[in-house]
Parts: structure tokens; C-alpha cells; sequence
């Protein structure tokens, strides 16, 4: 007569086991599939330094010849700029040292000897930033030259009610996968911490005040993230 009830107590134990672990492996479930969606907005690997792009505005400057420092040159849409004596300059996937040093060498050619040539992204139009999370307008915004995270959050009409400003977090793919850095955007705001700066195809990620946020959760479960630059 004991062996049945036995068994009846392994079978209920086993059951709950099972009903138990069944949330737990669907939020597991959810958090993968999440990171797998900000992985795919966040694009192609990060660069330490910009490349610059298609329709992006340039400041370049020739020390002490003003005639060739150009303000606000817009690359066009097959990456190539037009510069006084040298004519067409292809700019599209080159840095601004890069840009700088091919320009300087070719007034050298002909023109000029020894010229210092700096360049600026005044304004990039080929990169983009993901903003989602507790704010009041979530979507994929244009950088306009160097961004903070500060900014970033402000184009996207600021943090909302319920947003918990001491966990905001940049995602961004590194060696193929995403990694993040989480912030505290008040202490930002009040110049008591650094304020990092946002690059093209990064995800920023403003958590919730929820005592369980989904956003937090997604967040620790994935690399830290140490190739940071601040403004």
C-alpha cells in the first residue's frame, strides 16, 4: 500500500519542478531573442575612430591659407568631395587624419609646402543611434557630429516618467556580439560623472524604475563594454 503513494509524491514533485522551471526558461527565452534584436539594430562592429560617410559635413582647414578652409563641405552621395586646386577627393571610409593627410599631400604635389590640414565631422547624416527604453519618443536617430549620451537621450525627447535615470545603458557590437556600459545619467547631468560618447549604430537603453525591469535583466546578461570615449 505505500509503494502508490510513493509514487504519487515523486510525480507531484517532478510536476512542480517542471511548472516552476517554465517561466524562468521563457524569460530566458525572451532575454536571448531580445539581445539577438539589439544585436541586429546595433549593426556592424564599432569603430575606435569615425569613418567618414556619404553626406556627412566636413569642416577643413588649411593653417593660414583661408582661401582653402572650407566650412561645412558636404561629401556627396558616392562619398567624394570637390577641394579648391586639387579637384575630386574621395573621402567615403577614410578618418579625418586620414582625409587630412591625403589632402596635404596633394597641395604638396604642386602648390603648397608643408600645409597643415585638419578636418571635423561638423555634421554626419550616415550615422545613427537607437534610443529605447523609458523615454518619451523611442526610435533610430541621426548623430549631428560628436554625441553624448546625454544628447542622445534628449533626442529622444528625454527620459520618461518612470524611467530610472541612475541605469542607462549603451549597447554596442564588439567583436561581433553586443556589449554593454550602464551610466548614471543623473549624476551625468549634474557634472559629477563623465559623459561617454554615443557612436553610429550604437543601441542606448534607458531603464525602468520597475522593481523588475525587463531592460535591466537584458542588460546584465551581456559583456561589459570598456572601449568608451567621453566628451
Amino acid at each position: 500500500m505505500g509503494a502508490p503513494r510513493a509514487t504519487a509524491i515523486v510525480c507531484i514533485s517532478v510536476c512542480v519542478a517542471t511548472l516552476s522551471a517554465a517561466p524562468v526558461a521563457a524569460a530566458a527565452d525572451r532575454a536571448e531573442a531580445e539581445a539577438a534584436r539589439i544585436a541586429a539594430m546595433a549593426g556592424p562592429p564599432a569603430e575606435t575612430e569615425y569613418h567618414i560617410g556619404p553626406l556627412d559635413k566636413l569642416d577643413i582647414t588649411v593653417f593660414e591659407v583661408s582661401d582653402l578652409s572650407l566650412r561645412k563641405l558636404q561629401v556627396d552621395a558616392s562619398g567624394r568631395i570637390i577641394f579648391p586646386l586639387i579637384g575630386e577627393v574621395v573621402a567615403k571610409g577614410k578618418t579625418t587624419t586620414e582625409l587630412a593627410n591625403e589632402i596635404a599631400a596633394r597641395l604638396v604635389e604642386k602648390y603648397l609646402q608643408s600645409p597643415q590640414v585638419s578636418v571635423t565631422v561638423e555634421e554626419s547624416l550616415s550615422r545613427k543611434v537607437t534610443v529605447e527604453g523609458a523615454v518619451n519618443e523611442a526610435g533610430v536617430f541621426e548623430l549631428k557630429g560628436r554625441t553624448s549620451l546625454l544628447e542622445a537621450v534628449a533626442r529622444a525627447k528625454g527620459a520618461s516618467k518612470g524611467a530610472n535615470l541612475h541605469r542607462v545603458s549603451i549597447v554596442r557590437i564588439i567583436d561581433g556580439g553586443p556589449h554593454a556600459a550602464t551610466f548614471d545619467l543623473a549624476a551625468i547631468g549634474a557634472g559629477k560623472a563623465p559623459n561617454p560618447e554615443v557612436l553610429g549604430d550604437d543601441v542606448v537603453i534607458v531603464d525602468s524604475s520597475k522593481a523588475k525591469s525587463f531592460w535591466n535583466g537584458l542588460v546584465q546578461a551581456l559583456p561589459a563594454l570598456y572601449l568608451l570615449n567621453f566628451l
